[in-house]
């Protein structure tokens, strides 16, 4: 598996969830990883992006503030914590890597193409 992604899960609101996302080394050795996500009936979005020494991060405007996305490349992973959780961040979230074979340390969402399976996160109020 190139991209696992784990943690999703039923919480209320205001509440936390970190997710966790184990990346292959072989294929993304060097590169940068993030968050997208994909609510029901909307086109799936950028969360947050972490280059690949972990010293520089992105944000959607929606997260700031709340979400923290770091990673640990001793164990092939990336994380995502959300905070002060709302019903609008209920979706199914991706991890994910740029595209194999391009800019590999790049923090711009458009440059993202290799997807793992989701995790669905459901805010409930």
């Amino acid at each position: 598996v190139q991209l696992q992604a784990s943690g999703g899960g039923l919480v209320q609101v205001g509440d936390s969830l970190r997710l966790s996302c184990v990346f292959s080394e072989r294929i993304f050795s060097s590169y940068a990883m993030g968050w997208f996500r994909q609510a029901p009936g909307k086109e799936r979005e950028f969360v947050a992006a972490i280059s690949w020494s972990g010293g520089s991060t992105n944000y959607a405007d929606s997260v700031k503030g709340r979400f923290t996305i770091s990673r640990d490349n001793a164990k092939n992973s990336v994380y995502l914590q959300m905070n002060s959780l709302r019903p609008e961040d209920t979706a199914v979230y991706y991890c994910a890597a740029p595209v194999v074979g391009g800019a590999g340390d790049t923090l711009q969402a458009a440059d993202f193409g290799s997807w793992g399976q989701g995790t669905l996160v459901t805010v409930s109020s």
